[in-house]
Order: C-alpha cells, then structure tokens, then sequence
C-alpha cells in the first residue's frame, strides 16, 4: 500500500484507454480528485491487477460542458486522436495549468500545441503491459514507469505522482529516452498485430529475428536524429519483451482485435518519414507500414472484422 500524496489537487486525464485508465488509477491512489474525460461513457473505471479488481474513485465524464481550469492535464489519447481532445483542452487548460502528453512516437509538444494556448506542456513516455478489455475495465499485466524531460516541471510532475504506486523517472537527455521507446514499439506493435500475437511469439527465433532487424533500422534513424543509442539498445527491448509475461499485448494489437484505427502513422509510419528525410533505406519498417496501412484501411470500411 503507497502513502497518499500530502497535497491533493485536481486533474484531468483525457482518454480512457489501457494508458488513461491506469494514469487515472495512479493518481486517485495518491489522493487526487481525478476526472477522466472520455467519448464512450461507463459508470466507473475498475483495474484488474495482482489478482484482485479495484474500483478506482474518479469522476467519468463524456462532456467538457461546465468545467474549468485544473492545475494538471494529461493527454493520453492515442497520437492520431490528439485533435479529438481540443474541447475538453479548451475548458480544463488556464493559466496555471501544465498539460503532460503521455504518447507513443515522437513530437509530442508539437502535437498538442495547437490546442493549449501556450500553456506549458510536459512530453511524457510510459513503460508498462496494460490493456483494456472494455470500456472502463483495464487489464495491468506488468508495473512500469513514466520518463519525461528533466527540469523543473519534471520535479513538480514526480512530486504529483508521489504515493501513486508508479515511478517517474526525470531524464537529461529526453531524445534518446524518446528514441528508446520508440524502439519497443518498433517491432513489438507491428509483428503482435500482423500476427495477432502477443509478445510470446519473440521467443520464436524467426519472430525474434525479424525484431532485431526492424529495430536496427530505427536504430539508425533514430542516430541520424542525434539520439545517443545503438545495437545495445535494441538488445536490451529484445530482453525486455522476452522478460514480459508471454500474454502481453500490445496496444496496436489490442486496437485491432477491438475493430479501432492503428497508430501506424506515428509508429512505423513515423520511422519510414523520418529515413526518407535523412536518405536511410528502411525496406522492413517500409514493408511493415504498407501492411499496416492495409490492415487500417480494411477496419476502416469494415472489411476487417474482429
């Protein structure tokens, strides 16, 4: 049992998916009044961990409609979804209010500008295994941690966290840290979804194999963008997806088998961008993508069923 924050505020976390819920979850735990902004209403946000099913004490609410300003938002619809929470920015972000964007890819500040007004905002990258399984129940299959840019916001973002029961881990060099994230979902969101498997099927060599390679290309993209990371980094997510119960998903997985839009774009679509900009050839990670487009397309016009 975590000790309660000893100062409690009010936040505001925008989307309800496997990442919102368990953000949302955190922060009641440390004794904070949380709503949690969503599209599709459920009366209450359970979270099944550790063989036990918590009710978490948040307000769930499907409307911006008569809010004000908090001194925290966090932003954790999917990359491709940030535009969807312009409303609710719109009435919870006022002059002392910090917006933290908790998201896959890359750019998250130049995503979410458009909708704070220069408020001042806080990219933010978590590890963990969570998944949802319905609207307001969440699934956490491993702990983890949130990394986000070292300095002052980052002191008074852990301090918020504190007693929340996940840690937040401040970090001086916020590219490379980036540029690693972005390397466990270069393959594990890709092959899991293509697959429709979860991270168990890396134990395989040939799935294994394919990993390192998609990863090695990130890998030099992500040196052409002047983050500090090599072979070594792609080892050690290859040792961590293998560490992972083999019943983890992914959230691109997870998207599929619930019929949703892929992250593709800000995912593998991201690393195809950004190799034609620095001329780095990409033929996996390009393969990937049009597959991914494919798989997108078809449950767009429903010809992918679940």
């Amino acid at each position: 049992m975590t000790e309660k924050n000893t100062s409690p505020t009010r936040v505001a976390v925008i989307g309800a998916g496997g990442i919102g819920g368990l953000v949302a979850a955190h922060l009641a735990e440390a004794g904070h009044t949380v709503t949690i902004c969503v599209r599709t209403p459920f009366d209450r946000l359970v979270v099944e961990r550790d063989g036990r099913t918590d009710t978490v004490d948040a307000a769930v609410l499907a409307s911006p409609e008569g809010l004000s300003p908090v001194p925290w938002v966090l932003v954790t619809t999917k990359a491709q979804d940030t535009a969807s929470a312009a409303p609710w920015l719109e009435k919870l972000v006022g002059a002392g209010t910090t917006v933290v964007v908790v998201q896959n890819g890359v750019g998250h500040e130049e995503r979410v500008a458009p909708f704070v007004g220069g408020a001042p905002v806080l990219p933010a990258l978590i590890y963990s295994g969570v998944e949802r399984v319905s609207p307001g129940r969440i699934r956490l299959h491993t702990a983890g941690r949130i990394t986000v840019p070292a300095g002052a916001s980052a002191e008074t973002f852990a301090a918020l966290m504190q007693g929340s029961g996940i840690e937040v881990a401040p970090d001086p060099d916020f590219l490379t840290a980036v540029w690693r994230k972005v390397l466990t979902n270069t393959a594990a969101n890709p092959v899991t979804c293509l697959t429709g498997r979860r991270v168990g099927v890396f134990r395989e060599p040939d799935a294994f194999a394919l990993a390192k390679a998609l990863m090695m290309e990130a890998v030099a993209v992500g040196q052409a963008e002047g983050a500090q990371i090599g072979e070594s980094d792609a080892d050690k997510t290859l040792a961590l997806h293998l560490s992972y119960n083999p019943e983890t998903g992914t959230s691109m997985l997870y998207d599929r088998l619930a019929g949703r839009r892929l992250e593709h774009e800000y995912i593998t679509g991201t690393i195809v961008r950004l190799a034609e900009k620095h001329d780095i050839a990409v033929p996996l990670n390009r393969a990937f993508l049009a597959l991914l487009r494919a798989v997108d397309n078809g449950i767009r016009d429903g010809t992918i069923e679940r």
